[in-house]
């Protein structure tokens, strides 16, 4: 329901005045005149005096509208919704693997193509790109301009990348992309893990707390095994307990369906936000300009006749 309110409620303490005006145009006495007539019995002529009384009052009326539109008026609109900004962090694996032949190319760019057609359709969220190996290289901050993503792929091609990001150390690689993500307030937050790998810093019990952490910094995990072989277990666990879930990609359409798949199972959310004050003048300025017809109107006969 809509609430009236003013922003300077001070002033509507002057509608005393047009009150008095109306007050003194009713009650006023004086402006009765004696006629003389002839053996006749004239009617009091009351409803004719009430009717110029209302014109009469039409100003102090007005003045009344003008003093609720210099108090400002305001209402408050109903609560509308926006887009929860999701913050979507790829974690991709560069290692030597990753070159393995994929379809009619490698894992590698076979993953970096369907990355391409996510963010298609994936608008308004904000994107950012992690290469790993045995160390972590953030190519790409959280932006919702996706363009230095998708002009990624030559520049961080396995057989390119520096000796130091050899290898695969996967819980390394999901806490550096944590701490990225902890840095934003706003939003959801997801990791979408691209590997063909297992990694052996995830053994022994370190999936469980990683993945707790991860959950802690509500961060949802989607993993995606881009090789014909079986999801590791601890990636599975990883995904899982953090809301997400593990998919095996063992063709290039089927990588492109599993990002579709999480792009459905990870959809737009919305909030409702707090109702936003608007200016509520037109109710007013309909009266206030209907008082000015009313008043040019009686200014052509109803009014008194003083003589």
């Amino acid at each position: 329901m809509m609430s009236i309110g003013f922003a300077h409620p001070w002033l509507l303490s002057l509608l005393l005045l047009p009150a008095a005006l109306l007050a003194w145009t009713w009650r006023r006495s004086g402006r009765r005149v004696s006629l003389p007539f002839d053996h006749g019995r004239q009617s009091s002529g009351r409803w004719l005096a009430s009717l110029i009384q209302l014109g009469e009052s039409v100003p102090a009326l007005l003045l009344g509208v003008v003093i609720v539109l210099l108090a400002g008026p305001q209402q408050s609109g109903a609560p509308q919704s926006k887009r929860v900004l999701t913050n979507i962090e790829f974690c991709v694996d560069v290692s030597g693997s990753m070159t393995a032949k994929f379809g009619e190319a490698t894992r590698y760019d076979a993953s970096m193509n369907a990355i391409d057609q996510f963010l298609s359709y994936r608008k308004g969220d904000a994107f950012g790109l992690t290469f790993f190996g045995n160390s972590v290289l953030h190519w790409v901050p959280l932006t919702s301009d996706v363009s230095a993503i998708r002009c990624a792929p030559p520049f961080m091609r396995p057989e390119n990348a520096p000796p130091w990001l050899g290898g695969t150390e996967i819980a390394k690689a999901l806490r550096a992309c944590q701490e990225v993500l902890t840095k934003r307030e706003d939003g959801d937050r997801m990791i979408i893990l691209v590997t063909d790998g297992l990694s052996f810093d995830l053994f022994n019990g370190n999936d469980l707390v990683l993945a707790e952490e991860l959950k802690r910094n509500k961060i949802v995990v989607y993993a995606i095994h881009a090789a014909e072989t079986e999801i590791p277990g601890p990636v599975v666990n990883v995904a899982g307990l953090t809301g997400g879930e593990a998919f095996a990609a063992g063709e290039p359409a089927g990588l492109v369906a599993v990002f579709q798949k999480i792009d459905a199972m990870q959809q737009t959310r919305m909030e409702k936000t707090a109702a936003e004050t608007l200016d509520d003048f037109a109710p007013f300025c309909i009266a206030g300009l209907s008082l000015l017809a009313t008043t040019g109107l009686a200014l052509f006969g109803l009014r008194y006749t003083p003589w």
